[in-house]
């Protein structure tokens, strides 16, 4: 079974208080349409790179057919309807078709094409789907079918626990990720080619140059080795590559920043554009952090204060049984984008922030001899944080004592 992509995103449904229609956010844990299995054909598939294993729940028919195609869209449409013919043959007419697979590799594609031709497509969160705990546990696909038919029928009944689903973006909000998730890639590699050259250079002795300068491959001809040699050919050769790669690099991550920076500019003020400009004036907060928090978290419809946290990955992980009871910490379940981004944003948030108030919450408790440790307690701002930017930007609520960039 694939690792799943994205953690479980809410889907919004329609509920009355007094009379009156009130919106209200489901988090994708059960299904809220009645289910009726007379009627139903059920589908689930096992994607893998070179085939696809599909498994269904036929109304009338007493086998589970199972099935395996090649990764074709069209032959998957084609065996659905073949199934839904055999159940009119055998007496019970198909009046919804519900068709689930694991996140993973192939994303949303399938599941958007589905909709587009009529069928009730889900994509189920892997994380969500419990598995045997034994050590040396059977697995294979055909048994991983019928693990995500058993989850997928107790999510259609409306039963919680069963599985969690992801919410099915848009391709509009899936390319919007892109720019920021392809410079994170991109400052990871920075980081690989400047930390290689710095290797280089220790193992011949050289300490204190910066090979990440722009002036740095000028330089390499002055180096002189703690022998009092020259830098060998074959190491000035590799270097001038490694420079040369940074360089371009460098360019990238320019053209990214200067690219997005262009369409804030030019988009209207609505939607996940607004969030981005309204963090953006928050002191602390440039738009690389905005745009990354916007995109992957803050636009999506979350239940409340604590979804927030937990997509993030920023809440607890119990561990209670009978007289034991212990933290194991960060359940780390959730965006690792986020959660890496938001923690970098509570340290400088403590820089720019001085007199906010969740800056004076987090010196109370950490100053002092017996305050708590600095970079635990680091997380439990960073979570307050996270939520307080939540609320700015879907209700306009300020975090008290934060300041904002003055309008220009």
């Amino acid at each position: 079974m694939g690792r799943a992509t994205e953690i479980v995103a809410p889907s919004s449904s329609i509920r009355t208080d007094g009379g009156c229609p009130v919106l209200q956010v489901n988090d994708l844990s059960r299904s809220l349409a009645a289910f009726d299995p007379i009627s139903t054909l059920v589908v689930v598939v096992e994607m893998s790179k070179m085939s696809w294993l599909v498994s269904g729940v036929v109304p009338g028919v007493e086998r589970q057919p199972l099935k395996k195609l090649e990764p074709d869209a069209t032959a998957l449409l084609r065996l659905i309807e073949r199934w839904r013919i055999e159940a009119v043959r055998a007496g019970q007419p198909i009046r919804r078709v519900a068709l689930a697979y694991e996140a993973g590799r192939d994303g949303f594609w399938l599941a958007r094409w589905l909709i587009a031709r009529g069928i009730e497509s889900h994509v189920i969160h892997s994380a969500s789907v419990a598995v045997s705990r034994e050590r040396k546990r059977a697995k294979t696909d055909r048994l991983d079918a019928v693990m995500l038919m058993r989850v997928f029928l107790g999510w259609l009944r409306g039963e919680r626990g069963h599985c969690g689903m992801v919410a099915i973006p848009t391709m509009e909000e899936e390319d919007a990720r892109r720019p920021s998730r392809e410079r994170e890639s991109l400052v990871n590699e920075r980081s690989r080619i400047v930390n290689r050259m710095k290797s280089a250079l220790a193992r011949l002795g050289i300490r204190g140059f910066k090979p990440h300068l722009r002036r740095a491959p000028e330089r390499l001809a002055c180096l002189r080795t703690a022998e009092g040699t020259g830098l060998p050919a074959n190491i000035i050769e590799e270097l001038r590559r490694d420079m040369a790669r940074l360089a371009l690099v460098r360019e990238q991550i320019s053209s990214i920043e200067k690219t997005r920076a262009e369409r804030l500019e030019r988009a209207p003020d609505t939607g996940p554009h607004a969030m981005v400009r309204l963090l953006s004036k928050v002191i602390g907060i440039g738009i690389e952090t905005a745009d990354m928090l916007v995109r992957e978290i803050l636009s999506r419809k979350l239940r409340d204060r604590r979804a927030v946290a937990r997509y993030a990955g920023l809440t607890g992980s119990p561990d209670e049984s009978g007289l034991k009871s212990r933290e194991k910490g960060l359940a780390k379940a959730g965006n690792a984008r986020v959660r890496r981004g938001l923690i970098q944003l509570a340290w400088r948030f403590l820089m720019f922030q001085k007199d906010s108030a969740l800056a004076r919450w987090y010196r109370t408790r950490t100053e002092g001899p017996s305050g708590a440790r600095k970079t635990t307690m680091i997380v439990a701002l960073a979570r307050k944080l996270l939520i307080a930017l939540w609320r700015l930007v879907t209700t306009g609520e300020v975090p008290e004592g934060v300041e904002l960039r003055p309008a220009a």
